[in-house]
Parts: C-alpha cells; sequence; structure tokens
C-alpha cells in the first residue's frame, strides 16, 4: 500500500508515481502555499486542491485532462453566442473579482475549495506576473463569467472558472486559447475530467504523456508583457 507523503515547509516533493490511485492522484499533505512552493509544484505538473479545515493536499492525476488549443472545440450554439452576444472580454482587469466568483458555492455544493489562503497565494503570483484571469463582462461592466490560473513558459494551468450567464465561461475559454495561443502557448491544463471542458475539445492523457508535454513546453520561450484581448467577443470567430 502506498504511503502518503507529508510535507514540512521547504520539502521537495515526491515523485509523481508515489500519488495515490485512490483518491486518484492525491500525492502529498501539507506544507504551504508560498510563491516558491507553487512555482515548484506547477512546474511537476502537480497542483493544490482541498477544503478547509484540510490540510493543504497535493495532486497529480493519472490520467490528466489538457486542452491542445489546435484541438478547441467551437460549437455552432457556441458560435452562435461569440456571434450575437455584447460579451465584452478582457485579461488582468479584476483577477481578485474572477477569483471571488470562482469560490462561490455551485448548486449542490455546501462550500468551496477557495479559501482566503487559497485566494492570497493566487493573488501574489497575480502580482509578480505568472497567475492570469480572462474577465467576461456585460456592456453595462457586470461580471458574469471568467477564469484564472497560472502560465509558465508555453503551459497554462487552469484553476477555476464561472459563469453567471449562459456560456459567459465558455467564452472566457476561447478568449484564453485566443491570448494563449498569440504568445506562442502550446498546452493548456485541465487538471481533472469534465464533460463541460470535453465539449470544448479537452481529453484526458496518460500522467507520463502529460508530463512528457510538460517537460517540452514549460521552459518555451513565450511573448512578454500584458495580455491582449480583443475588446468584443466577436472578434474570437
Amino acid at each position: 500500500m502506498a504511503l502518503l507523503t507529508q510535507l514540512e515547509p521547504g520539502d521537495a516533493f515526491p515523485p509523481t508515481s508515489m500519488a495515490l490511485r485512490e483518491p486518484n492522484g492525491l500525492l502529498a499533505v501539507g506544507g504551504t502555499l508560498d510563491t516558491d512552493t507553487l512555482l515548484a509544484a506547477y512546474q511537476r505538473g502537480i497542483f493544490p486542491w482541498y477544503e478547509a479545515p484540510q490540510p493543504v493536499l497535493w495532486w497529480s492525476p493519472d490520467p490528466r485532462s489538457v486542452l491542445l488549443p489546435r484541438e478547441l472545440h467551437v460549437s455552432r450554439s457556441l458560435r452562435r453566442t461569440l456571434r450575437r452576444s455584447d460579451f465584452l472580454i478582457a485579461a488582468d482587469t479584476d483577477f481578485a473579482g474572477v477569483m471571488m466568483a470562482c469560490a462561490e458555492p455551485r448548486s449542490g455544493q455546501r462550500g468551496t475549495w477557495i479559501d482566503s489562503t487559497m485566494a492570497r497565494a493566487y493573488t501574489a503570483l497575480h502580482h509578480q506576473g505568472y497567475a492570469h484571469s480572462i474577465e467576461v463582462r456585460t456592456p453595462a461592466g457586470g461580471l458574469v463569467g471568467g477564469l484564472y490560473g497560472v502560465a509558465l513558459g508555453g503551459v497554462f494551468f487552469g484553476e477555476s472558472m464561472f459563469s453567471r450567464e449562459t456560456d459567459a465561461s465558455k467564452v472566457a475559454l476561447v478568449a484564453l486559447v485566443h491570448s494563449f495561443c498569440e504568445r506562442g502557448g502550446e498546452l493548456i491544463d485541465c487538471q481533472v475530467e469534465n464533460p463541460h471542458l470535453n465539449s470544448l475539445g479537452a481529453r484526458n492523457i496518460p500522467r507520463v504523456d502529460f508530463e512528457r508535454r510538460l517537460a517540452q513546453t514549460i521552459h518555451k520561450p513565450v511573448a512578454s508583457g500584458p495580455w491582449i484581448l480583443p475588446n468584443h467577443c466577436r472578434a474570437l470567430l
């Protein structure tokens, strides 16, 4: 039976091959969410996911859900939304607002895994230029959809997304692919399979294949500077 690694602050992560099969991908427990630890984790394809009052739990599931930008699937209904809606899109204009929206309990859930500690940790990554958000707004300025995650080299590690209007989170993902490809990005990590992302082209690959792709792309030079998006979602067509 595999033993779960207990981390102290500053400890290195164990090999991902030591992750449990049940629950799938649980690799280690403990440690902190400081910037250096988070960056070290993402470089290995490891991410934190827990609910208070649990300690920090670190994961590396097998298989891994990924979206290759060239495989993005925009359905006819989503194309109709992009063509007809008045959604406005932007990047990194309200990182805190996107995180707060993602932290709101979903239907059928009692709580959220994005607590104040998690919010502070990713806000620190955002201030250092590693974490980014995509915002979808109405013409009146209301935030109705978005997502956030961590970008390292040619990889974007998606963390969470939300939608307050039909297709708003899907518009955010299309905008992410558009912006990330423009900068030279090649791989979007979706972490764990779900039908919403599958409908947009995400698919499972073995962890060993994910780690191979990660090693090939995480140090790839990409465009620097602010993330620029077309203002209106129609420009994404």
